[in-house]
């Protein structure tokens, strides 16, 4: 979806580099020794004896539901694969091996409640080849074949839930926003909003900065942060020309494009991915089922992320002070006219009300998501090539994310888990301190999309199985949404998120830089977001 957007040669140029980085020959040689290590910690948790895992009642989908997760985790962690590709993958083998789609002998496993006659021959065969040709070892064919048979099999994952993860809700919300941001894009109706939100802040630097960072914040909670961090750094360019080289000014400005992209994503439910995640487990029917609409996320996120967005423009100008005083902005481009262009208007204003206030309408968040999309589609704003522009990947990672949580719940992997380690008797405040801080640092390192993928379905199970014990930290809410949170704040590195690595590709910043300003403000974006959420659960507004 971003070669629609002024920026692109910037995106373009930052994917260019990434393919080409990932494919040297010493990262291959490193991705290839990865690759046989999750493949052998992948077999070892798929065959090894279910008394290993200390789960009372463990089943062999449970088991394989285990090996599957682990294999996400270590694919997502050490980025052997793009994370969508793992997300693709995690379909394919929960398909594959565990649903009532799966191979025959595995379904023929389950449905019989016991390995199989093929695998216990086998396991016969096995046995007696091992007692002709020796008397010890670990565990004989027949034995291991006899202790799997004693394992519970447990019920396969129906195939149609499975694939319904990529028709989920929450994937129609992102279309709706991907949609949105396309028809803004084509029109020119972002670059001529840019231009006018930021006229009122004057030509004085500082004010300047603060208009910036307040801007990107906007357009990202309903722009991708990626396309909005390369459309702003680009209206920076000919401000740059007109500041000194060698003041701090530039590496102000700079840094102000990634860090108000990763906030101001956090103010919408379709800001950013970890959003929808949280989103998602908070108000699914079958679990915890708490009716958070998209106008409640903003009512309290919006107000956080204006003051972080503040706190951070203070920060930026007393780190980074600028030598030179005023500075005149000049954004070319402007908004198309004709009959498109007052559609997109009119269909913006009509979906982004409808949004927030979706309780007094009754149409959920979802379901007005699509309203845009058919507009646009009907009205010819959009045309078959515009739908190539989505951003199916982050489509496909988020649906990965939730056909591992389906699988997590259905197998009923998370309710064993959940009584086989005493959440219950675990301090609320410890749950909330070492989930924030296992999301921000891996966060800081892999996708935060996939940490929030591989943390919300654990996470929405345990609070779920400590019940009123959490009311002390202000609830569920205050575990999932601080997630969401933490996921967001996590800027430390270049790679830490796209919009990083976009500013650093300008050879404006150095790393040291960016790791100086990101640890101070994700410090207090932590501190602040979850003081909030805290405050708003135990007062019963979350």
């Amino acid at each position: 979806m971003f070669k629609i957007f002024q920026g692109y040669q910037l995106l373009e140029a930052y994917h260019k580099r990434r393919h080409e980085n990932r494919y040297k020959p010493a990262k291959l040689v490193k991705k290839l020794i990865f690759s046989f290590i999750i493949l052998c910690v992948t077999l070892w948790l798929w065959n090894a004896p279910a008394d290993m895992y200390g789960i009372e009642g463990l089943t062999v989908i449970q088991q394989r539901v285990i090996a599957i997760f682990a294999f996400a985790t270590l694919m997502w962690v050490l980025e052997v694969v793009p994370s969508w590709a793992t997300s693709v993958a995690i379909i394919g083998l929960l398909l594959l091996f565990t649903s009532d789609s799966a191979f025959l002998m595995f379904q023929n496993v389950a449905t019989n409640n016991q390995l199989g006659t093929d695998l216990l021959a086998t396991g016969a065969a096995s046995a007696s080849a091992a007692a002709a040709g020796s008397t010890g070892g670990i565990l004989s064919g027949g034995a291991l074949a006899a202790t799997l048979a004693d394992q519970p099999v447990g019920t396969l994952l129906s195939y149609k839930e499975i694939m319904a993860t990529f028709a989920d809700p929450v994937i129609m919300l992102f279309i709706g926003g991907f949609i949105l941001a396309i028809a803004a894009a084509k029109t020119g109706l972002d670059a001529q909003l840019a231009r006018v939100l930021l006229k009122p802040f004057g030509t004085r630097s500082e004010m300047v900065l603060l208009g910036f960072i307040l801007i990107t914040g906007i357009f990202s909670m309903f722009v991708s942060n990626t396309a909005t961090a390369a459309m702003m750094l680009t209206f920076l360019t000919p401000v740059f020309k007109q500041l000194p080289p060698e003041g701090k000014g530039r590496i102000a400005l700079t840094l102000s494009i990634p860090i108000a992209a990763n906030l101001g994503g956090v103010g919408t439910p379709i800001g950013t991915p970890p959003n929808a995640i949280a989103l998602k487990y908070l108000n699914d029917p079958a679990g915890l089922n708490m009716n958070l609409g998209f106008g409640e996320w903003m009512s309290f996120m919006l107000p956080f992320v204006i003051v972080a967005l503040v706190i951070s423009w203070f920060l930026l100008k007393k780190i980074y002070p600028f030598t030179q005083k005023h500075i005149e902005i000049n954004i070319e481009g402007g908004m198309k006219q004709g009959f498109h262009t007052k559609v997109v208007i009119v269909t913006f204003i009509v979906t982004v009300l409808l949004w927030v206030f979706d309780k007094a309408t009754g149409l959920n968040s979802y379901t007005v998501a699509l309203i845009p999309f058919v507009v646009f589609s009907l009205t010819g704003v959009i045309n078959k090539e515009d739908l190539e522009e989505i951003n199916w990947s982050v489509i496909w990672m988020v649906a990965g994310g939730f056909a591992l949580g389906y699988a997590l719940n259905k197998s009923g992997l998370a309710d064993n888990a959940i009584k086989s380690i005493p959440f219950d008797t675990f301090p609320a405040i410890l749950i909330l301190i070492i989930s924030g801080i296992v999301c921000y640092t891996l966060s800081n390192f892999i996708s935060n999309s996939a940490t929030a993928a591989l943390l919300m379905p654990i996470l929405a199970a345990v609070c779920g199985g400590m019940g009123d014990r959490l009311d002390a930290i202000g609830g569920t809410s205050t575990i999932l949404i601080g997630i969401a949170i933490a996921a967001s704040s996590a800027m430390v590195l270049p790679v830490s998120t796209p919009p990083n690595a976009l500013a650093y590709s300008t050879n404006l910043v150095q790393q040291k830089d960016m790791a100086r300003i990101g640890l101070i403000v994700g410090f207090i974006s932590l501190i602040l977001g979850y003081g909030m959420l805290y405050v708003l659960g135990v007062a019963g507004m979350i």
